[in-house]
């Protein structure tokens, strides 16, 4: 999984071992944790787009663009939207449910 600015607020390796439960090929694993990871990141970015105003969005965006991994990015976060690392974390949560539910039925079909 990539490593994003917000990575420490999303634990992901119970979805981690739930592929590696999965009778899939390595490189069906790959895929599907690489689509895992894309998820995920177009869920967090939607949370915090959907909160900035269009300017702070523009600073957001650039700075993002420039340096995913930095931490300061969390901080700029914090300034603009009050508890947007909660808001982050119950996203995150709410999606790892369902791709927990979405990874046990295709454990039943599989």
């Amino acid at each position: 999984m990539n490593n994003k600015f917000y990575s420490k607020y999303i634990e992901v390796e119970s979805l981690v071992i739930a592929l590696n439960e999965l009778d899939l090929s390595e490189e069906e694993k790959m895929h599907l944790s690489a689509l895992v990871d894309s998820t995920i990141h177009h869920t967090i970015l939607d949370v915090i787009l959907s909160k900035l105003n269009p300017d702070d969005k523009k600073i957001f965006l650039e700075r993002f663009n420039n340096d995913p991994e930095n931490e300061e990015l969390m901080d700029f976060l914090k300034d603009k939207v009050e508890d947007i690392d909660d808001e982050i974390k119950k996203a995150a949560k709410q999606l790892k449910e369902e791709l927990h539910e979405d990874m046990k039925e295709a454990k039943k079909h599989g």
